[in-house]
């Protein structure tokens, strides 16, 4: 079991599974958000433990058409948690107990600012990747 949560502790939830694969975002929303390096997961495997009811979600503007959640009371940025999709993305800092996986490609790199250095040999690419 992988266990989360937020930084005040009152979001908390259960990753039955271990999260299909890790990436890093280097668009300006993402890192806005505070939350580059995210883990997929499967909607049957999250398990919420408690506070549901404190995630609060942005939804942006078109053209954009994922919305970012976080929680109300600190502000942690928790991905898209609350997606009814069959997957999804979660930030990758509101897992507590270690998840087994690398970072597997960096997406946009066309938009990374020039201070950040990539330090690893994942595949890269300039918008979304190819598979």
């Amino acid at each position: 079991m992988i266990e989360g949560s937020c930084l005040c502790g009152a979001v908390r939830f259960a990753l039955s599974s271990k999260p299909t694969a890790m990436g890093t975002c280097h668009c300006s929303r993402c890192r806005k958000a505070g939350a580059s390096t995210i883990v997929f997961v499967k909607k049957e495997d999250l398990i919420w433990r408690q506070g549901r009811e404190h995630v609060a979600l942005y939804r942006p503007d078109s053209p954009y058409k994922y919305g970012r959640c976080f929680c109300r009371h600190c502000g942690t940025s928790l991905g898209e948690i609350l997606s009814e999709e069959n997957s999804f993305p979660i930030a990758a800092n509101a897992l507590d107990t270690e998840a087994g996986l690398r970072n597997r490609f960096h997406e946009f790199v066309s938009e990374k600012p020039d201070w950040y250095e990539i330090c690893d040999d994942a595949p890269q690419s300039g918008g979304h990747p190819s598979s």
